[in-house]
Formats: structure tokens, sequence, C-alpha cells
């Protein structure tokens, strides 16, 4: 009886959690799935169902290839380089230097930054002919070059405004993983003769992996997510050359109303972020140390 009335309490104590995890993920998820099995309703005209109807003009859409596309790359420039980036700012600033408080503060001031205000410190960067990236590299002779409204060039300046204001975020949770370490570890390392890369190879990293895995899930999301830098620096421009999948997504829902079409849309991310995630956990969970 006393350990059916405990099983009974830890149900009562997860049911709030478990209630706002199906009302606002699942329910959602499974709404956006049939609706994507239907026609877009208009003013004189219900929503009929059309079967795999959405899913073949998917198929046949350029503009969505694209975007996947786009997205692929976005996230290939921004998840390496990000978590590299912060791992090692944080070792530089878990050391003993002087002004390290600064260089802390220095290194997460991007990421408490509204986006937008993000957004819009980097479009005058980009600025032609005035911007600052213009007048430094106007120091060195070279042309002017419309960065954001070049094909060559768009994508990639998104793609440094991201590491520039994530790396930080994920440094903070590097930076608390390493001073979780003990001391008596590194001190070992040391009296056997192991240098600074044994060292970070054989004891910081694995010990970090917990935490790697946890930034790479936070990172991927991410990267899947991005709209409000393409909605102020580019509108997807141009000619589709910084159309991620969820500005699209955005793109097509509010702009053409096309609900049915853009819920069609969601669940290609949605199922793109579930594989994604299946190999995370599949792959990194045999490389994780958590003690």
């Amino acid at each position: 009886m006393n350990r059916t009335a405990a099983q009974v309490h830890g149900w009562l104590l997860l049911l709030p959690t478990a209630v706002l995890l199906a009302a606002f993920t699942h329910y959602p998820a499974g709404a956006t799935l049939w609706h994507s099995f239907f026609s877009t309703p208009k003013p004189n005209r219900p929503a009929v169902f059309s079967g795999l109807d959405n899913y073949r003009a998917m198929a046949e859409d350029p503009v969505f290839w694209q975007s996947l596309a786009n997205n692929l790359w976005f996230a290939l420039g921004t998840i390496p380089v990000s978590i590299a980036l912060a791992l090692l700012m944080a070792i530089w600033i878990n050391g003993r230097l002087r002004g390290r408080a600064f260089l802390r503060l220095a290194f997460f001031t991007p990421t408490v930054l509204p986006m937008i205000a993000v957004a819009n410190i980097w479009l005058f960067f980009y600025t032609p002919q005035y911007g600052l990236l213009e007048q430094l590299t106007g120091l060195f002779g070279l042309p002017n070059h419309n960065w954001l409204g070049s094909n060559e060039t768009a994508l990639g300046c998104l793609i440094v405004v991201t590491v520039w204001k994530e790396a930080g975020f994920f440094m903070i949770f590097y930076l608390a993983a390493l001073q979780a370490v003990s001391p008596n570890l590194y001190e070992a390392a040391r009296i056997e003769g192991a240098g600074p890369w044994t060292i970070f190879r054989r004891i910081t990293f694995p010990l970090l992996m917990p935490t790697t895995l946890f930034v790479l899930v936070n990172a991927v999301i991410n990267s899947f997510r991005l709209v409000d830098h393409i909605v102020v620096m580019t509108r997807g421009g141009p000619d589709n050359a910084t159309s991620l999948l969820l500005y699209y997504i955005y793109d097509v829902g509010f702009k053409f109303w096309d609900s049915a079409y853009a819920a069609a849309l969601t669940m290609v991310l949605l199922v793109i972020l579930g594989a994604t995630a299946v190999l995370q956990f599949g792959f990194l969970e045999k490389r994780i140390h958590y003690r």
C-alpha cells in the first residue's frame, strides 16, 4: 500500500508538467500534422482533406529545397564554430589572468542583447560604403562590396552574427563545468608528466562531454529557428540566398496565408530536429562520463 501511495504521489507531482508538456508541445505537433493533410481554409471555402498534396507540392517547390540547403550550410557553419569558440573562451577565462571578470562580461554581453538589436548593430557593420567592415577593408585598398546584397556573402554574414551572439551563451555552461572539475585530477596528471594537450584530451574534454551534449542540442535547435536576424537584415534575399527553413515557414504562413502548406513545412522541420536529436543522443551518450 505504501508503494502504491508513493507511485500515486509521484505521478501527481508530475501531472502539472505533463499537462503543460502535452498542451504546448504534443498537442500542437499533432494538430499541425493533422492540418497538413487538409487544404488551407478560405472565407467562402472550408478546409477539405487533400491527403499528401501539400507534401507533393513541397517536393516540387524549389524555394523549399533552397531554404533547406541554406539551413544545412548555416548549421554546418554555426554549430562547430560556436561550440569550439565557446570552449576556447571558457578555458581561457577559467585560468588565472588579470581582468578575467571583464573578459567574462565582454564575452557574455552579446547573449543578453535582444536579437533585433543585434541584427541592427550588424546591419550597420555591413552597410555598403559606410559600414565598419567597409571602412576596415578600405584601409587595405579593397573595393566596396554589398555584403548582405551578394549571393556569395549574405549567408556567411548571418553565420558570423549568429556565432558572435551564441558563443558567449555556450561559454557560460562550459565555464561552470570546468569549475566543477576537481583540481586534484590536473595535479595528478602533471605529476605523471602529462602536457597541456594531453590533460585536455584525456581529462578535460571527456569530463565536459555532458555539457557538450547539452550545448550541441541547443546549437542544433538554434540553427533551425533563426527568424529575427533574417527579417531585419535580409528578408531572405538576395534571391532566397538567406532564406532558412523556419523563415520560409513564417513567409508561407503569415505572408501568403497558406497555413496548410506551412503546417507541412513545419512537420519536415520537426522530423529533422527529431532525427538529429536521436543521432546525437545515440552517438554521444556512449561517450559521456557523468562521474
